[in-house]
């Protein structure tokens, strides 16, 4: 690891030495090194986000640091050369094969990533069900739907949520983008979703609360999520419904997707129980914000800087 002096670092974000002297007191540069009164930055560092930014949104102090060193990273990256329309069609194609595959998997799908990538290439994978077959699909139409609402900036809606639900449950017609009618409980979890009377309501009352948000967007997305999952709407296919719905959020604020691992499964459902059980939703925002962050480093190495 490489280093720079206060004053270099200074000079390469254009803000005073004092600024930058603050910024390590408060911890908002990651890898700074104290030596004595003096402050080693790494030279990859990036300059933390201008607070000013984050005034108009409730930000509580626990997710202050991520968040900063998000957008940071985010507002860096907005700033360098735009990709190819090909390597920006290709990091897509590879994101939508894994995404599927891992959203897919932790439902209980058996494909595997290579099946998946087939799939979604039109071929039939000799002895695996018809249904993951249809899933696979299923979530790759969806996904490309969310894509549409973003490219069309279209405001978010009930109906945009039954319409991913739709395109998802391609194996189940009879069930898609209709409410479920009956009782369900969650193998495992600590919380029972409420009975369905009272789900119409509750997913009116989610989205207007969404809507009043001023919550940071990631904290918002993933609050999001941890409320539809526990209301859990559908007869089957809400968590890759939350998922891409919470994709859909993250995206339409200018982040990129996330791609939440099958290897990450029992932490995933882990969030949910202490959201349930603890009134905690710090496990589901770090988690979303962790995996934002580690995708813009990518992108950060993809674009070679």
């Amino acid at each position: 690891m490489e280093y720079m002096k206060v004053a270099q670092a200074a000079q390469l974000w254009g803000i005073s030495d004092r600024r930058v002297r603050i910024l390590c007191q408060q911890g908002k540069i990651e890898g700074v090194i104290q030596n004595g009164r003096s402050y080693l930055i790494p030279v990859n560092a990036v300059k933390p986000v201008d607070g000013r930014r984050l005034r108009h949104k409730e930000v509580s102090e626990q997710y202050l640091a991520i968040f900063s060193r998000i957008d940071a990273l985010k507002e860096q990256l907005d700033k360098r050369c735009p990709l190819t329309a090909g390597e920006l069609k290709r990091l897509q194609d590879e994101f939508l094969v894994e995404y599927t595959y891992n959203s897919n998997a932790i439902e209980g799908n058996t494909l595997t990533l290579q099946e998946t990538a087939l799939v979604l290439e039109g071929l039939t994978i000799d002895q695996k069900p018809l249904k993951d077959h249809l899933e696979a699909v299923g979530h790759k139409d969806a996904f490309l739907y969310v894509q549409e609402l973003v490219r069309y900036n279209v405001p978010f809606s009930e109906n945009i949520i039954k319409q991913i639900h739709t395109l998802v449950l391609m194996d189940r017609p009879e069930d898609r983008g209709i409410y479920r009618r009956i009782p369900v409980r969650i193998m495992g979890a600590y919380h029972t979703p409420p009975d369905p009377v009272m789900v119409p309501k509750l997913m009116e009352k989610l989205i207007k609360e969404f809507e009043a948000s001023k919550l940071h967007p990631i904290e918002r997305a993933a609050l999001f999520h941890l409320k539809f999952e526990g209301i859990h709407p559908f007869l089957d296919g809400n968590g890759r419904t939350g998922r891409l719905i919470l994709n859909l959020f993250l995206v339409q604020n200018g982040y990129p997707p996330i791609n939440v691992k099958v290897a990450d499964r029992k932490r995933y459902y882990d969030a949910f129980d202490s959201y349930y059980r603890d009134n905690d939703a710090s496990a589901m925002v770090k988690m979303v914000a962790e995996y934002v962050k580690a995708t813009l480093f990518a992108i950060d190495h993809v674009l070679g800087f």
